[in-house]
């Protein structure tokens, strides 16, 4: 396992060879990204691929046969190697691909290319990039999991409950519940956004877990404390959902998560190719997704 950090101006990303994980985001020294405190949560941002969330009990077919993942599937628990960083140090890009043990658990060949890009005073975009490298249709899921320090860097004496959520206009949205296993179902759906254009943040708001919104207005959301202004946007216009999430127990962060896909459906077959807007390629394409953060 390795680091490799990339900066511009200010701004500066480290991620790790394992999972091509974003550890840090730092504008002037000031440190955005979540650090992993186990006592709430040990991770940072983790890449979710080829699956968003859970399978039932783990496992679905496919045409190509079993696939049996644990949830968010195998990229976050493998090693990605760096294949190119550029040349002003602004940007890097790491591999993984389909090996014999990621076939025994995901039958398809694949190349996933995560690219990190600086592309602006304070912001970093995190591309996917997926490639069938194999002879049959490929059927996935990607998505973004980065989590940011509630209170923002500069913020300290803000409280979490004084953070919302703001929206580019107000709107509806209808979301799942977290079912056993976790499964989502709409059986027991909650409207966390009506005819708003602000969810105000508050650790009571995931006391079932994840809050996934679907087609939010703009594909934008900024997540911003009340007094202080300071936060991060998110911009994820090729991304259909986002969750929104932070563990049990006071976490000091709210991680933002886009995602083309999500966990199985109660009320879902267990067949990969059924499963509600995964994405499929064909033999040979390839297919990006993605997101950008800027921090306020």
């Amino acid at each position: 396992m390795s680091n490799t950090t990339i900066s511009k101006g200010g701004l500066s990303a480290t991620i790790s060879s394992k999972g091509a994980e974003l550890t840090s985001l730092a504008l002037d020294g000031r440190e955005y990204l979540w650090q992993a405190d186990p006592a709430f949560w040990g991770k940072h941002a983790p890449v979710l691929f080829p699956i968003v969330g859970s399978l039932r009990g783990d496992e679905a077919e496919s045409a190509q046969g079993t696939c049996r993942m644990p949830r968010h599937g195998l990229a976050r628990i493998n090693e990605h190697r760096v294949v190119e960083v550029a040349e002003d140090g602004s940007a890097v890009t790491f591999e993984f691909t389909s090996s014999p043990e990621t076939l025994e658990a995901y039958p398809y060949e694949f190349k996933l290319n995560m690219v990190y890009a600086i592309t602006g005073e304070a912001t970093l975009a995190q591309t996917f990039s997926v490639t069938n490298t194999g002879t049959a249709d490929m059927p996935f899921s990607v998505g973004g999991h980065p989590a940011f320090n509630v209170p923002a860097p500069g913020a300290e004496d803000e409280a979490f409950d004084e953070y919302v959520i703001e929206f580019s206009e107000p709107w509806t949205c209808i979301a799942p519940t977290i079912a056993e296993g976790g499964l989502l179902t709409f059986d027991e759906s909650t409207t966390p956004v009506e005819n708003a254009d602000v969810l105000p943040v508050s650790h009571e708001l995931f006391a079932n877990d994840a809050v996934m919104l679907t087609d939010v207005p703009g594909n934008t959301l900024t997540l911003r404390g009340t007094k202080s202004g300071r936060g991060v946007r998110v911009d994820f216009p090729d991304f259909k959902y986002i969750g929104i999430w932070s563990a049990l127990g006071d976490a000091p962060f709210v991680a933002l998560e886009p995602w083309t896909g999500h966990a199985t459906l109660t009320s879902e077959d267990d067949v990969f190719e059924h499963k509600r807007n995964v994405t499929v390629i064909a033999p040979g394409e390839t297919r990006d997704f993605s997101f950008s953060m800027t921090v306020l």
